[in-house]
């Protein structure tokens, strides 16, 4: 990487991270700095940063840091944004898939309030069956609209009823049962 990409690099780094802070609290120390860059592609291996956050929930949250500020982002209503996701247990599984959706991202506008089967994606035993997209937060990178997507674990049965048009009920339901905003890969549905 030529420095002058490395400047560019590093000030997008700096102001997202700023910017997701000032929404998480701050990130953990240690972040999970893919082996092969996100910007070298999937196809040989790539993957996205990730940073975590232990402070907003009682759990830990894992974002991409890797969407905001790439031009080639489908954006969608917050403009560029970054993926999270918020388990109550530190395990790998949420943060490996963030890591593979985010080169999704590059194809197509995942837009809040959509949903996306997940299939074999999810751990044996795992009674989540899709993801729901979250308008987490909303606010500006280097003069750019840019926001956190969440990506929400939901079961079969409360994905038939987004299908149905019944997106917010369920939302609603997930709330009030005080699993907003964790994925909890094994637990009862809400609908």
């Amino acid at each position: 990487m030529a420095a002058e990409d490395a400047d560019e690099w590093g000030a997008w780094w700096d102001a997202r991270v700023a910017a997701i802070e000032a929404v998480l609290g701050p990130s953990d120390e240690m972040v999970g700095h893919a082996p092969i860059p996100f910007q070298l592609g999937a196809d040989i291996g790539g993957a996205a940063d990730i940073i975590y956050f232990r402070k907003h929930v009682p759990g830990v949250i894992a974002v991409t840091s890797e969407l905001i500020g790439n031009e080639e982002q489908m954006q969608n209503s917050l403009g560029n944004y970054e993926l999270m996701i918020c388990q109550r247990e530190d395990v790998d599984w949420g943060a490996d898939l963030l890591c593979r959706l985010a080169y999704y991202t590059l194809e197509a506008k995942l837009e809040p309030g959509e949903t996306m089967d997940l299939g074999p994606a999810v751990p044996e035993g795992s009674t989540i069956a899709a993801l729901l997209f979250c308008d987490y937060a909303k606010f500006k990178v280097r003069d750019r609209h840019c926001g956190l997507l969440l990506c929400l674990g939901i079961t079969a049965s409360e994905l038939a009823a987004s299908r149905k048009g019944k997106t917010n009920k369920g939302l609603a339901s997930l709330k009030a049962a005080e699993i907003y905003p964790f994925t909890d890969l094994e637990r009862k549905s809400v609908v």
